[in-house]
């Protein structure tokens, strides 16, 4: 048995949906496999690293400030648009 106190809400979904298509007990085994592999990965993004990477000597050298709130980057049409952040 899962102790589900412990769980998101997410995970919790998932586990109830597995349990009503496969049953109980082949449900909590394929969860218990499902959530050691899940939490094996690495958080954060390789995009926001490489960003950051990129953007940190402009930041030591002072040629570069980054406001309180941050700010949005997307892509446009062949540009990247760098944007405040709404409040």
């Amino acid at each position: 048995m899962i102790d589900e106190t412990g769980l998101t809400k997410g995970q919790l979904r998932k586990l109830n949906a597995l349990r009503k298509s496969v049953g109980s007990a082949i449900a909590d085994e394929a969860f218990a496999k499902w959530l050691a592999q899940a939490s094996d990965e690495p958080e954060g993004d390789a995009n926001a690293e490489v960003i950051a990477d990129a953007l940190w000597d402009l930041v030591q050298d002072g040629k570069l400030m980054i406001r309180r709130g941050g700010y949005v980057v997307r892509r446009g049409r062949g540009r990247v648009i760098v944007e405040a952040r709404p409040d």
